[in-house]
């Protein structure tokens, strides 16, 4: 049964979470390059994003004497530029990559020569054009993008939700219901609204990301790519200097 403590955290937590230009510049390049696995980016986030606000309530809430959480806070929302900016640079890089193993090779791969056949009837020369694979003796190791992504996400999710005193004023709202019930109610709704938030975006970048590779328009999933690890060096940067 949906009451208002737990449709009223859903709501408050999705609000939150959208409405963070952080949040999405972070989880945006993750998620487009995990195409049709991207909710699984934004459940993973949405989980330690609420694991850090619990974190850092709880310390709030104990130990507000004691422990510099000011301070703590100031430093953690650095911390989120930064992995914002190697997100961003990481992004940035990958698509260098990729973009140089896509050149076309060049024309000398290609060899031509002449061949003299001796036939009874009339002898006669004609050219093959060979083309030649040349093995460089590299070996490849295999990593499993899907896997770091989803940890990339967990830990981001976690480093904001220590970020920000403010991540704590988001569950004052539970003090003044009548009973604590109630109050945890509003706080799992919390919960349920951050990831299921952060899970529809993700799903959405996701399926675009999905959409474009399948029309093969590498120009504009390029660029789409591009975008997104601009923002989050710039919103990390912002974060960083502000």
């Amino acid at each position: 049964m949906i009451t208002f403590p737990l449709l009223s955290g859903s709501l408050a937590a999705m609000l939150h979470v959208l409405t963070g230009p952080d949040h999405l510049a972070a989880v945006s390049p993750l998620a487009i390059e995990s195409k049709r696995r991207a909710w699984k980016v934004g459940l993973m986030w949405g989980a330690g994003h609420v694991a850090g606000m619990m974190v850092i309530g709880i310390l709030v809430y104990f130990f507000r004497g004691v422990i510099p959480y000011k301070a703590i806070s100031a430093h953690s929302e650095k911390l989120v530029g930064l992995v914002l900016v190697g997100i961003g640079v990481w992004t940035l890089m990958k698509l260098v990559r990729k973009a140089h193993r896509h050149q076309p090779p060049p024309d000398h791969t290609m060899h031509k020569h002449p061949h003299y056949h001796d036939i009874d009837t009339a002898p006669y020369i004609h050219i093959h054009a060979h083309g030649h694979t040349h093995s460089l003796g590299h070996s490849h190791t295999h990593t499993h993008p899907q896997r770091k992504n989803l940890t990339m996400a967990l830990t981001v999710g976690f480093i904001h939700g220590l970020a920000g005193i403010a991540h704590f004023l988001l569950f004052l709202p539970a003090l003044g219901f009548k009973n604590n019930f109630q109050s945890a109610q509003y706080i799992l709704g919390f919960g349920i609204g951050t990831v299921l938030a952060m899970s529809l975006y993700a799903l959405v970048l996701g399926s675009v990301s999905t959409q474009l590779d399948r029309v093969q328009n590498r120009s504009f999933s390029f660029g789409f790519q591009l975008v997104s690890g601009v923002v989050a060096t710039i919103v990390g940067g912002y974060w960083i200097f502000y």
